[in-house]
């Protein structure tokens, strides 16, 4: 089969298509034929990694497709079956395996590349929100980067399964239009004000409940200013920096904040599939009415990965970016 993998850490020149075995199910996996793959800062991340070593992995955590051997004990996952899903490796391949308590089944109004445009940020996105940030009924949330892939998934969680005042962060007007368009309450573009100033305004004084911050670093003053008492601020991503010079623990503890920080693509199997199961559960359905929707930036073929990196790398999207098999 064909796949993506790379000729050593690098930059995008280093990505490269090569012939591999496809793969064989161990038991409780399905054998998926890819048909959509999803692409994350995960991919990028990987491919610069220098701690890697030959051979290197195929590139890609995050597929749709179709079943085409079940080695699981769920016959309702039968061959034909059109599913989604994290994968370890793989994604960006023809073939590849996947714990079969991982798999999304796919709603037949969406597409392979809407399909592939679910799992990594709703999963991502429902985590944050509910099992760590226990977001609640008509409470508060700043959702930071609301015109990504997570910001996105994210602003509609808050607003069809709990009725939240959102608050959206983003650097372009087209991504505040788009968190517009989701549900989002209050927009703020970070590079016209500040959003603590805006946030206290509008709440009257009182802050968000919970945050969802993929910045870090350079945010850490405004967040703090902007929690409200018994706020959970969760902690995805440090687009802004790792390390912050100043900590004010006496403020985080007369707001009695909850700080929690998370990534979801080295969590256990087992979580995965505890994640997957709950938010088939709570989320999933809503799919069919169209209260969600996967929001796409951009479909490229097989051979276009190199961009959809550069897209991925240049912040350029508004939603996610699909490798897409059948283009």
């Amino acid at each position: 089969m064909k796949a993506w993998t790379i000729t050593e850490p690098g930059g995008r020149e280093v990505l490269k298509q090569k012939e591999f075995p496809e793969p064989s199910p161990k038991s409780g996996e399905l054998l998926i034929q890819v048909k959509a793959a999803g692409i994350n800062r995960t991919d990028t991340l990987t491919r610069q990694n220098t701690s890697l070593s030959s051979p290197y992995p195929i590139l890609g955590v995050e597929v749709s497709g179709v079943v085409v051997a079940n080695h699981s004990s769920d016959w309702t996952l039968e061959v034909g079956t059109r599913v989604a899903g994290l994968v370890n490796h793989g994604g960006c391949g023809e073939y590849v395996t996947m714990p079969a308590n991982r798999a999304i089944k796919i709603p037949d109004s969406l597409s392979f590349e809407e399909g592939a445009a679910i799992p990594e940020v709703f999963l991502t996105a429902y985590q944050t929100l509910y099992l760590l940030g226990e977001l609640k009924e008509k409470e508060s949330v700043l959702i930071h980067a609301a015109g990504s892939g997570v910001g996105t998934a994210a602003v509609q969680l808050a607003r069809q399964l709990s009725d939240a005042t959102i608050y959206a962060t983003a650097g372009k007007p087209e991504k505040l239009k788009m968190a517009d368009s989701l549900g989002a309450d209050v927009l703020i573009n970070y590079r016209e004000a500040n959003f603590d100033e805006v946030i206290m305004e509008e709440s009257n004084g009182r802050g968000a409940d919970v945050i969802l911050d993929f910045v870090g670093a350079s945010y850490w003053d405004m967040n703090l200013a902007s929690c409200a008492l018994d706020a959970r601020w969760i902690l995805i991503g440090t687009l802004g920096g790792a390390t912050v010079e100043r900590v004010s623990l006496g403020e985080l503890m007369k707001k009695r904040i909850a700080l929690e920080g998370t990534l979801l693509t080295p969590r256990s199997d087992d979580y995965k599939a505890q994640l997957t199961k709950e938010f088939s559960k709570e989320a999933l359905p809503l799919f069919n009415d169209g209260r969600l929707k996967p929001v796409i930036h951009s479909i490229l073929g097989f051979d276009e990965l190199p961009e959809a990196h550069r897209q991925m790398e240049e912040n350029e999207n508004v939603g996610k970016i699909i490798l897409s098999f059948e283009y």
